[in-house]
């Protein structure tokens, strides 16, 4: 498998809500960079390993968002590095505000395992 491949099969277990699956693809201690403006950061956006992850970015998703999705655009690679360009779509809970914003993410693969996450998604569109 590829490193595109590989991001792309992440996506494609997240869409379907299949976090395991998503998990299984993580470095155990993958260092993840989640964009400050996002409703439910406290802090820097920095987590690392899968249970910061889950409890910190995949488990307030629902809490702040309905309908949240990623929409993926394209995914492209070169060497360790892969970049998903695409859109979030969701309705903000606190504001009933439906978005859909600019989305870009940035991927490190190291043996074969999806190891560094960072996000730069348009918070603005997302808190408006």
């Amino acid at each position: 498998m590829t490193n595109v491949d590989l991001v792309k099969q992440a996506y494609s277990n997240f869409a379907t809500g299949n976090v395991p699956g998503v998990l299984d693809l993580f470095d155990p201690a993958i260092e993840w960079h989640e964009c400050k403006g996002m409703p439910f950061v406290k802090g820097n956006g920095h987590y690392i390993g899968h249970e910061a992850v889950v409890t910190q970015v995949f488990m307030n998703l629902p809490v702040f968002f309905d309908g949240f999705n990623i929409a993926v655009n394209e995914i492209f690679g070169s060497d360790d590095k892969v970049v998903m360009v695409g859109y979030y779509q969701g309705t903000n809970k606190a504001t009933g505000h439906a978005f859909k914003a600019n989305a870009t993410h940035v991927w490190t693969i190291k043996n074969s395992k999806l190891a560094h996450f960072l996000q730069a998604v348009d918070t603005a569109t997302i808190n408006g």
